[in-house]
């Protein structure tokens, strides 16, 4: 029998695609009294977990689908630290398109009101104020989709609120719209192609530059799909890691949202799909099979050694590898819990790694969850070690040091040169510098706070840095939340915004001739 009533949502938090201004003056749209003859469902999620990305588009569905008698309200209950300021939650908001009403739950209260263990998490309520189902883990389309069905026949005839009554207000951010990047996540470097690679993830697209800025090409029409063919016509969903082979003058990418592994051939001008079936993988076990049968969940980044492609596997806490001579695709290490441990093939977990590069002999993995640096070994046994970092899930801070000392929050991006790794501690918005050998890291440049400004050391300011590259003695970064690249001179330590010629918006220029 249902006799839970759900907690009402406090009205003094920060909401987000809302009318605030009917909030603060007691018409309170969002209150869960004022949703009584409306079924709710809330969704606690956080803006660093996979899981929680992975069931966007499953509340987009179900909010089309039942607009006249479903509200959806997400709560935002941080993970870490910088995920408790609304700014912060407000870019992931406009970043990921989503349109339903949220609510900053910083200090996680929400979240304690309703009993919640587990991001994402789906309480749904019925038209009378009470709570009916509570769900975690992603997946959950069909299960939510035959409830809402279900209450709705329960509540005919009841009243219900009109959806325009609610006075939502969605809150787009015309700068991004006219930004010629968007949330850039990822940057490759070429020297000697003289060539800067850009994963302009927030327009569906990349961009190939000179390393002086000039624009070379556009690739993706700046809409979201799966589309093969021509550069002109070409689209992709959110693209990630990319690898670029000089040789073959062909750009592998990691089509993230897409769940596809992409190759550009720059010779024949031609984008083609060469893993993946569309589709996300639900299978965490190691498994693989034929390219292109063979489903994937949130390839991230990747790196090619002779003719093997390594895939940090993001949804799925694994790294994959590809044949690319023989078009199969396997997971290479993770047992696909979502750990952090070392040690062989058997045992070996990762937590949402997200970046990844190698010096020939190891790969290097940026392991985002944890919050840990972690190198696998090449070969037909592959071993896991840990760098620095707590290798704990809740182990994240800002703090330089050697191995387990050190604290990191949420690192993206890792790159090698010059001897070291290069790490963007993301959360941080540092840039940061580790030796593979001793895991030793040090603070190289950013403030520590969210911000855009160039100069040495402390007096940087960067806003989620994600990606990065080497190359001529140089890094360039992928800020994303300043939809920038910012270029840092390792000689003197000075760091610049990367300008650009010739580069626009989708929304607001005609496509290129990606000559």
């Amino acid at each position: 029998m249902v006799n839970v009533r759900a907690p009402e949502l406090p009205q003094n938090f920060t909401w987000i695609n809302c009318d605030r201004e009917a909030a603060r003056e007691g018409d309170r749209p969002l209150s869960i009294k004022s949703l009584r003859g409306r079924i709710v469902i809330i969704d606690f999620w956080t803006k660093s977990c996979i899981n929680c990305l992975h069931v966007i588009p499953d509340l987009k569905y179900l909010e089309q689908k039942y607009s006249k008698y479903l509200t959806i309200i997400g709560v935002h209950s941080a993970k870490f630290e910088h995920e408790q300021h609304p700014d912060s939650v407000q870019q992931a908001v406009w970043r990921y398109g989503i349109t339903h009403p949220v609510i900053v739950d910083s200090d996680r209260y929400i979240w304690q009101q309703y009993a919640v263990k587990a991001w994402p998490t789906f309480v749904v309520i019925n038209a009378t104020g009470y709570i009916v189902a509570t769900v975690s883990g992603e997946g959950k389309r069909e299960f939510l989709d035959n409830l809402v069905q279900q209450l709705i026949e329960e509540s005919s005839g009841q009243r219900t609120v009109d959806q325009e009554s609610l006075q939502l207000n969605l809150e787009p951010d015309q700068t991004l719209r006219l930004s010629p990047l968007a949330f850039p996540s990822k940057v490759i470097a070429c020297q000697q192609s003289n060539s800067l690679f850009i994963a302009d993830t927030g327009h569906h697209r990349l961009v190939i530059a000179s390393l002086n800025g000039e624009t070379q090409a556009v690739i993706g029409t700046g809409s979201p799909a799966w589309v093969d063919g021509d550069l002109e016509i070409a689209q992709f969903c959110e693209p990630m890691g990319m690898v670029f082979d000089y040789e073959q003058q062909v750009i592998y990418v990691a089509d993230t949202v897409n769940h596809l592994l992409r190759k550009i051939d720059l010779k024949t001008r031609q984008v083609s799909t060469i893993a993946g079936n569309g589709t996300q993988s639900r299978y965490l076990f190691p498994h693989g099979g034929k390219a292109l049968e063979t489903a994937l969940n949130s390839p991230w980044d990747l790196v090619k050694i002779k003719d093997k492609l390594y895939i940090t596997m993001a949804g799925s806490h694994q790294i994959w590898m590809m044949d690319l001579a023989q078009e199969t695709i396997h997971c290479f290490i993770g047992t696909g819990a979502e750990f952090c441990v070392d040690g062989s093939y058997e045992v070996a977990a990762f937590a949402q790694p997200s970046g990844i590069t190698t010096n020939g002999d190891e790969l290097f993995i940026a392991d985002s969850e944890s919050s840990s640096i972690r190198a696998v070994t090449l070969g037909d046994f592959p071993i896991v070690r840990t760098i620095c970092g707590s290798g704990q899930l809740f182990g994240f801070g800002d703090v330089d040091g050697i191995g387990e000392n050190v604290r990191l929050q949420h690192c993206l991006g890792i790159t090698y040169g010059a001897g070291y790794l290069w790490v963007t501690d993301t959360y941080n918005h540092k840039l940061k510098r580790v030796n593979p050998t001793t895991g030793e890291c040090q603070t190289i440049c950013g403030s520590g706070k969210a911000g855009l400004q160039d100069g040495f050391g402390t007096d940087v300011y960067f806003s989620e840095p994600s990606g990065l590259a080497f190359a001529c003695n140089y890094l360039y970064i992928a800020d994303s939340n300043n939809h920038a690249i910012r270029r840092i001179n390792l000689n003197s330590q000075e760091v610049t915004t990367f300008q650009f010629t010739m580069l626009c918006s989708p929304s607001v220029c005609i496509p290129n001739e990606n000559k």
